[in-house]
């Protein structure tokens, strides 16, 4: 489409060529859009969906502002756009200026390509970071579900793009935590380590190997990974299905092509891999409490051990209510019963991530109910997980929708995965959304104050948690095929 929108309709969502594309004439402009919008798309996901929707949100608007995630890396696209900007606002261009202010993006894909654009986000440290809208074209699609823009593939048509553009223009801006995971494991003696073969971590985990006196975080002779996540960390049975699930779709892709398809596959791995037959299929020796030493920090900022149930095999670290496609396994705890009495509703910026456990599938299984849950075992601003030799020489892990299988200590050293609060981000809701807010008064707790951090910690630790690295953590490598992305 050129400058001049022939459609006025859809002329509150365009952005000029002369900010999009550098060194581009600079023209008047009269209009100054109500919600301009920079458009990216995972044209490997949903099958045929994304390459179509792709198609359709350039034509209906500046091609330019529309980008393929397969092409064109989003940290760059970014630095780009707001290195424009800001040299248009230096010389009083008044669009500029309101572009920046009002500003909105919108992510098609599975939640592993929407947690990738919010880590960028973050990472850039915009002076006005925008707002993000998501459009479900995954398997889960948790994180569209849990702000109200469904968990269905959306419609690729003009009628349907353009209805979705209106909802992101009444759409209304939440923030959400954002959370910090470092994993640290003893480096081989012989082989190479970053990935460390055979471990094929998720894009939001990326290896440090800078050691100094002032980084306690890195430690000489280990290797440091890093990165951030804004929906779950799971470890345990869930985290094996799905690392199956990946594993099938990368070996025959051809067979992954419609969301009913995928899901159906997924419950069938959920069979096979022994999540409904524990007895038979996975020894007690896996179960949780076997693996690893779990530890909690509160907000009073000390360390204590968290008991887990023998039983439990599946451990989930949530941050919003939307897992396995919708579902939400802290539920509402009652504040009456004695076990409950400290937990809160699962608010989404209360700096406090809930911890659910899961026996098996047909654990899982009482979340279909109205009131049901999984085992509530703590909330919590930070926790750790410490493997030690011994029950297993691996695990499976997960951090929105990512799987990988995770090597464990085959000596006296351990495998250390530590969570713990970093910040918030801006996400966009609708009327739908199903996010609770610790400051929204109609919420069914009152404000909670916020705390200190009580914990020491150096500056330069601070600063080095601080980055999550968009040029790094969240660049995909030159090889990297995105269809592989959920």
């Amino acid at each position: 489409m050129a400058d001049t929108m022939s459609d006025n309709s859809l002329k509150d969502f365009y952005i000029p060529n002369y900010i999009l594309v550098p060194g581009s004439e600079v023209k008047d402009v009269s209009h100054v859009p109500a919600c301009p919008v920079i458009v990216f798309i995972n044209s490997k996901s949903g099958g045929q969906l994304g390459g179509d929707l792709l198609v359709t949100y350039r034509a209906v608007l500046n091609e330019n502002q529309v980008f393929d995630l397969g092409e064109k890396a989003p940290d760059k696209v970014l630095h780009q756009l707001y290195v424009t900007l800001g040299t248009l606002k230096f010389s009083g261009d008044i669009l500029a200026t309101e572009i920046e202010k009002r500003l909105r993006i919108i992510v098609a894909g599975g939640d592993g390509t929407a947690s990738w654009l919010l880590g960028v986000v973050c990472d850039l440290k915009l002076p006005q970071p925008p707002p993000i809208a998501t459009v479900p074209l995954g398997t889960g699609n948790n994180l569209p579900f849990s702000f109200g823009w469904g968990k269905k593939n959306p419609g690729t048509d003009r009628q349907s793009v353009e209805f979705f553009l209106n909802q992101v223009k009444i759409a209304k801006e939440m923030k959400i935590d954002s959370w910090h995971i470092i994993m640290r494991m003893r480096a081989p003696k012989e082989g190479s380590c970053d990935p460390i073969a055979p471990l094929e971590l998720p894009h939001s985990l990326h290896a440090f190997h800078r050691v100094s006196q002032t980084d306690t975080l890195n430690k000489e002779g280990y290797h440091t990974f890093r990165g951030g996540f804004w929906n779950y960390f799971s470890i345990g049975m869930d985290a094996q299905v799905s690392y199956a699930f990946h594993s099938e779709r990368k070996l025959h892709p051809e067979k992954f092509k419609n969301q009913l398809v995928n899901q159906s596959t997924y419950l069938k791995l959920g069979c096979t891999q022994g999540w409904f037959c524990a007895s038979l299929f996975h020894p007690s020796s896996r179960n949780i409490a076997h693996l690893t030493k779990v530890r909690i920090m509160k907000r009073q900022g000390q360390w204590e051990d968290l008991k887990i149930p023998r039983s439990i095999r599946s451990i989930v670290c949530l941050n919003l209510p939307s897992f396995s496609g919708g579902l939400n396994p802290w539920g509402t705890p009652h504040r009456k019963k004695s076990h409950d009495r400290d937990l809160t509703p699962p608010y989404v910026d209360d700096g406090l991530i809930e911890i659910v456990g899961f026996r098996d599938a047909w654990h899982g299984l009482v979340l279909l109910s109205p009131n049901g849950h999984g085992t509530r075992l703590a909330q919590a601003n930070r926790i750790r997980f410490e493997f030690h030799k011994g029950a297993a020489d691996h695990t499976f892990m997960r951090i929105d929708g990512e799987p990988w299988k995770q090597p464990l200590p085959v000596d006296d050293d351990a495998v250390v995965v530590e969570i713990s609060h970093l910040g918030q981000v801006s996400m966009l809701a609708t009327p739908n959304c199903r996010s609770k807010s610790v400051h929204d008064p109609s919420s069914p707790v009152g404000h909670l104050d916020e705390e200190e951090d009580s914990a020491e910690e150096s500056m330069e630790d601070w600063e080095e948690r601080r980055k999550f690295g968009a040029a790094d953590t969240f660049k995909f490598p030159d090889e990297f095929d995105i269809a592989h992305l959920s």
